[in-house]
């Protein structure tokens, strides 16, 4: 059974970092992407940035990159999204998701079955 767990999440200032952390279980990095979203109230979901099996290459949402660094550690089965340079439209609930999404749905929500419980970044200006 997949499961993942977020952590890290917390309030901080605008212009601060954050590193958020999903460790993962029940899954290999050989055969499933791991991705962060995040949602507001009322919107959908919002991709972030995905890092995808085997290669481990790195795609990020336009509004985050540059800012964001995600990265995993295989011998811990953790992802982690390193967020620089902070900002108040990024205060949201982040999810770390995993599955085996197509190249059409690494974006997407969809393309992704297993999903955490999510953790809380405030961003105050």
């Amino acid at each position: 059974q997949v499961q993942l767990v977020e952590s890290g999440g917390g309030l901080v200032l605008a212009g601060d970092s954050l590193r958020l952390s999903c460790a993962t279980s029940g899954l290999s990095f050989r055969t499933h992407s791991v991705a962060w979203f995040r949602q507001t109230p009322g919107k959908e979901r919002e991709f972030v940035a995905t890092i995808f099996r085997i290669v481990s290459n790195t795609y990020y949402a336009p509004s985050v990159k540059g800012r964001f660094t995600m990265s995993r550690d295989n011998a811990k089965n953790t992802v982690y999204l390193q967020m620089n340079s902070l900002k108040p439209e990024d205060t949201a609930v982040y999810f770390c998701a995993a599955g085996q999404p197509i190249q059409s749905t690494a974006t997407s929500a969809r393309g992704y079955r297993t999903w955490g419980q999510g953790t809380q970044v405030t961003v105050s200006s």
